[in-house]
């Protein structure tokens, strides 16, 4: 199954790489693999290749391009993919109609300083936890939240994860009864998770969504 996750590196001109990581979400630990040293994660710090890719892709090598510079390679294996999913990417793009917020478990934003930024993906979806729901759209559906860390740990990930699970099933039950509508369920969802994450974390939400006052929210 895997912990999937998406990783944008920024390029020289502000756009964005989008590569796959199998892997990458669990634990988020993706954030400190990443390094000039091991630009795609993987344990040989001796990775003249992938330096020489990543700098080509960040000039602006298409994807198509990516398989002739690869071919013949000995490469040890990496967390990350080093053939993209797509170049020349804006974030708002990445987030609005490549990120499945149910499939992808987490997104790192990688700078051109190898500043990596760690994004736990929370599905606003509730055709599970609600019986009048049939279907929920899962790219560009939900919301993307950092997390405490301390000493090199996500400690506030499971945190996190478990009380939005408890919100939606709350949410889905409010559906049912009628107390909410599905645009009304959404905005709650919206508004708790600004309380939740607070002025010390950051949210992104596709569309530009306001979640609280309080929210530290970059709205993409």
């Amino acid at each position: 199954m895997g912990h999937r996750a998406l990783v944008a590196y920024e390029r020289t001109d502000g756009q964005y790489t989008l590569h796959y990581s199998h892997w990458g979400a669990a634990n988020l630990k993706l954030k400190h693999r990443i390094s000039a040293e091991t630009p795609f994660g993987g344990d040989d710090t001796d990775s003249k290749w992938a330096k020489q890719l990543l700098a080509e892709l960040a000039d602006g090598l298409e994807v198509d391009a990516v398989d002739g510079y690869l071919a013949g390679e000995d490469r040890p294996s990496t967390v990350v993919e080093p053939k993209p999913c797509a170049t020349g990417l804006t974030l708002d793009e990445i987030v609005a109609d490549h990120l499945d917020y149910l499939h992808h478990e987490a997104f790192f934003v990688v700078s051109t300083t190898f500043e990596v930024a760690a994004y736990r993906t929370l599905w606003f979806g509730l055709q599970y936890d609600s019986e009048t729901v049939e279907q929920g759209e899962t790219v560009g559906n939900g919301a993307l939240a950092t997390v405490r860390w301390y000493d090199g740990e996500p400690v506030g990930d499971g945190h996190l994860q478990g009380q939005f699970a408890a919100l939606k099933d709350v949410v889905g039950d409010m559906l049912d009864k009628g107390v909410f509508t599905q645009s009304t369920a959404r905005q709650y969802l919206t508004q708790k998770l600004g309380e939740w994450v607070g002025e010390r974390q950051e949210l992104r939400i596709p569309g530009g969504e306001s979640p609280s006052k309080t929210a530290s929210v970059d709205r993409l």
